[in-house]
């Protein structure tokens, strides 16, 4: 059975899902390529639940786990949109590594845009990845997304620099900083 008949897109609950997704980063570096370490390493309940309702009320996100077909999760990402301007923005987008070169990613993001732009409304999508995330560039245009823009130096990591890189999927493909 194909990878995209397979997984199912649902809201994240955390009773359910944070045992599971939080063993997925098992390094600082990788947390910190996740979520600019927006929140406490390793992953801890009170942490993310904190992460989760702060971009909620900031931004409007909203979280969602994509599960296998038996109803295990693989992916996790956060999604808001804009109605005014009719952008969306992903973000906190991750795999579990022992699926990672599956395709899963590259459907679950497929699932994701789906979502954004038929129950949304959005007329384009918007996501940042940190310039030393290769892997997630790589799925990200894998999926369609195209640079629009980079932020140099917007976040260090020890003794390293990294760039902020604006990606976006849609017609007009115009970055922009409404959402």
């Amino acid at each position: 059975m194909p990878v995209s008949e397979s997984l199912r897109l649902r809201p994240y609950i955390h009773s359910l899902d944070f045992e599971t997704i939080r063993k997925w980063i098992t390094e600082p570096r990788e947390h910190a390529m996740w979520c600019a370490e927006r929140t406490a390493f390793p992953i801890v309940g009170e942490s993310f639940c904190a992460l989760l309702d702060d971009i909620a009320v900031r931004c409007g996100d909203a979280p969602f786990v994509v599960t296998s077909r038996d109803g295990v999760p693989v992916g996790f990402f956060c999604y808001s949109v804009n109605i005014e301007t009719k952008e969306g923005m992903f973000k906190f987008v991750m795999v579990d590594p022992a699926e990672r070169g599956k395709g899963y990613g590259r459907e679950m993001l497929r699932l994701a845009v789906k979502y954004a732009f038929e129950f949304t409304g959005a007329d384009r999508v918007k996501l940042c990845v940190l310039s030393v995330n290769a892997g997630a560039k790589r799925c990200y245009e894998s999926v369609g997304f195209t640079y629009c823009g980079t932020d140099e130096g917007a976040f260090r990591y020890e003794n390293e620099i990294w760039d902020r890189c604006h990606m976006v999927k849609g017609n007009d493909r115009i970055c922009g900083d409404s959402v």
